[in-house]
């Protein structure tokens, strides 16, 4: 009789999801609602990347009407864990903010064919996976044009936190953008190592100028705040990244910009309506999500033919006539 009894519980227990030894099956949702998960590698209130994303979560949930969900995660071991408790629950679109997080996105989404994970960078696809290409550096390539015509020493600056592919290819194309302006000007990189190290990203932007750099563009998130105070005690320019943030800092000449709330409404969109098919989906000037903007409390100061050649080589760029340099990635 017992013996019986006992294996009644074992066939009980198999049956139960997530009891049985195997890996839990995709939890449906227990109702209809659209779902979208993301995940970001540092604080939403950055003002800037982390932020963006941020409001394109909130722009999903206002537009499309989705149950949102936002986590914060520092190591690769994190974001793997966080985007299968996503897919586990049934959630249907998963936001990894950054190139770093397509190794991870490409691991999970093998396991879970009814989530769709979409990092925002990368080159990493599958059916349910693919990448938001931001095109950054087609504005970043205007921010030095504008360092090149106007900087006075020939010398620019380039800070961030960590050194990954898709922030050095914005410094590529700035750098690009600052020879085009002057020929003979040359940029210096500094990696602080910390997206969130607001000290240390000052304390490089002051060592910059130190070497006489009178432009610095920046892509460091948070730490970024530091770039802007140190530009602003030494009296030279520096650049909004991400998002518009001229109003940050007057030290901030142009930013850079991307209109994260519309590429995220418009990729969970596709795959709210099937549509989504793992192509990469890519955004420059042309379509308005990237966008170059001069900080209106300094643009006055800002030289008219500068002002003029700007505008004449955006339309350039948007019309496919001059090609603006990006890393292989």
């Amino acid at each position: 009789m017992r013996r019986t009894s006992l294996a009644l519980l074992f066939l009980f227990l198999a049956s139960v999801p997530g009891l049985g030894g195997c890996r839990p099956a995709e939890t449906p949702a227990s109702d209809s609602r659209f779902r979208a998960g993301l995940l970001t590698p540092g604080p939403v209130s950055d003002a800037g990347w982390n932020a963006g994303a941020y409001e394109g979560l909130k722009a999903i949930e206002k537009e499309l009407g989705a149950e949102v969900s936002h986590v914060q995660v520092k190591s690769p071991s994190e974001f793997e864990e966080q985007f299968r408790a996503y897919a586990a629950k049934g959630t249907d679109v998963c936001f990894g903010h950054g190139f770093e997080f397509q190794d991870a996105a490409a691991r999970v989404a093998k396991e879970y064919p009814n989530t769709v994970f979409i990092t925002t960078s990368g080159s990493r696809t599958a059916k349910n996976l693919a990448p938001i290409v931001f095109e950054l550096e087609e504005a970043t390539y205007l921010c030095g044009l504008a360092a090149g015509r106007m900087s006075k020493s020939a010398k620019a600056g380039m800070v961030s936190g960590v050194e990954l592919p898709s922030i050095k290819s914005t410094f590529l194309a700035f750098e690009a953008g600052l020879r085009a302006g002057n020929p003979g000007a040359r940029a210096v990189s500094v990696f602080t190592g910390s997206f969130e190290d607001v000290a240390g990203a000052k304390t490089a932007t002051l060592a910059l100028a130190d070497q006489g750099c009178d432009f610095i563009f920046q892509n460091a998130d948070a730490a970024a705040l530091g770039v802007f105070r140190a530009a602003a005690e030494r009296g030279i320019y520096t650049f909004g990244a991400n998002k518009d943030q001229n109003a940050l800092s007057p030290a901030i000449l142009a930013s850079a910009v991307i209109d994260m709330p519309r590429a995220f409404v418009e990729a969970a969109r596709s795959v709210k309506e099937k549509k989504f098919t793992g192509a990469p989906i890519r955004y420059g000037l042309k379509s308005g999500v990237i966008t170059f903007v001069w900080n209106p409390a300094v643009a006055g100061k800002v030289p008219a033919p500068v002002l003029d050649e700007i505008k004449q080589v955006e339309g350039r760029i948007a019309r496919g006539e001059l090609k603006v340099p990006r890393g292989d990635f």
